[in-house]
């Protein structure tokens, strides 16, 4: 580790600090104080706090990454409730996105569903192809057909999510180039990037992120700043971010720091 001249803001040195004990899994508390020219006594403050946003452990004489465990999932139609006035303007700014003769990618989740309700209200759209993942979601486009088209992924089948994964599932996003993906996470993090909760869902949004142009990530206020399990992509591997006033603001500006372009609807 090399030692820095310049001050640097303690939210920036905090983010760095978090970045070096995901890379490294343990960082001493002399070598942060020496890289960074301040004292043990600050790099102490700064591993406390970024341990009460169980970011970190701290351990005798440094940190190491938080052993993360995957959290029990709730069931899709617990989750729809929460946050659905956020999740409702999501979904309308998403939807006004499109225009016709577009062909998406709607990927699996509660926010895309706002999503899905938002294009069938879209009652101007025409010709536009959508793919999902999603059963609940290819279910809430059917009232648009003929104007939508909706093509299901196939796979097999996860339960209380509705979510088609792995195997077959992966044939269809290799073979397709789609103008726009709108992706749903668990996780927005300005060092640990787009996070979610389960592996099999997050390869499937992998291989959606390589078969579009347009990459949105559509993420309620509590998602952002969370880090879950399983990565899915840098921040740098996604265009747009669509959230809501709940959202926290530095989180937001780290974000944008980072080079994402942040809309915040009902602001």
């Amino acid at each position: 580790m090399s030692n820095t001249s310049e001050p640097v803001p303690a939210e920036v040195r905090r983010e760095r600090i978090l970045a070096m004990v995901l890379e490294h899994e343990f960082v001493r508390v002399s070598d942060l104080s020496t890289m960074f020219g301040i004292s043990d006594v600050t790099v102490r403050a700064d591993l406390g706090a970024l341990e009460e946003r169980n970011a970190l452990r701290r351990v005798r004489g440094g940190a190491m990454a938080v052993g993360r465990r995957p959290r029990e999932e709730p069931s899709f139609e617990e989750a729809l409730s929460a946050s659905a006035i956020e999740k409702t303007l999501i979904g309308a700014a998403a939807a006004a996105m499109i225009s016709d003769g577009e062909s998406v990618m709607l990927d699996v989740g509660t926010t895309t569903t706002f999503i899905a309700r938002a294009l069938v209200a879209r009652d101007d759209l025409r010709d536009v192809v959508v793919f999902t993942n999603g059963l609940n979601i290819a279910l809430e486009l059917e009232v648009a057909i003929p104007r939508i088209t909706v093509v299901l992924t196939g796979g097999t089948l996860r339960p209380l999510q509705h979510s088609l994964v792995d195997p077959m599932a992966q044939h269809v996003f290799e073979r397709v180039n789609t103008c726009t993906v709108f992706l749903g996470c668990n996780g927005v993090h300005p060092v640990a990037g787009i996070t979610n909760i389960n592996l099999p869902e997050a390869e499937m949004k992998k291989r959606m992120l390589r078969a579009t142009a347009r990459r949105v990530v559509v993420a309620d206020g509590s998602k952002i700043g969370q880090i879950q399990l399983a990565a899915v992509a840098p921040i740098s591997g996604v265009d747009l971010l669509i959230t809501g006033p709940s959202a926290d603001a530095r989180t937001l500006d780290l974000l944008r720091d980072q080079g994402l372009r942040v809309e915040v609807v009902g602001s």
